[in-house]
């Protein structure tokens, strides 16, 4: 258990360090990577349910047997970025900079069904 709880803390910790600047940065995303961002209720929904998602990793951190159930679907989550940049970039539709930067997320849906895996046969109350 202490595995998933250091997994899905460690994955919060890093998703609200990569994901709050990005309140404060839409305008120079825009300069850095052309168009500028046409539609800010996007943007900002994506940054708002990504924190949220960190909420999530760290209700699972305070006891993963109990909410093991949930740890699937943050298993899909974090390859649901990956997967559509991953075919964006092959024909060119995205820098190299953003696949690279993707593929923290699969690392860390790896690192989940490995805590998954380890605490299925753990008591809910554990």
């Amino acid at each position: 258990m202490k595995f998933a709880r250091t997994v899905y803390g460690i994955a919060a910790a890093y998703g609200f360090v990569s994901l709050a600047p990005l309140y404060f940065l839409m305008g120079r995303i825009g300069q850095a990577a052309p168009p500028p961002i046409t539609h800010p209720e996007f943007y900002y929904g994506f940054v708002g349910l990504g924190l949220l998602w960190q909420l999530v990793f760290i209700l699972i951190a305070t006891n993963p047997a109990r909410y093991q159930p949930v740890m699937m679907v943050t298993i899909l989550e974090k390859f649901i970025y990956t997967v559509p940049v991953i075919i964006l970039y092959s024909p060119g539709k995205v820098s190299a900079d953003i696949l690279w930067l993707s593929l923290v997320d699969p690392v860390f849906g790896m690192l989940f069904i490995a805590a998954y895996i380890r605490t299925r046969s753990l008591p809910a109350n554990g």
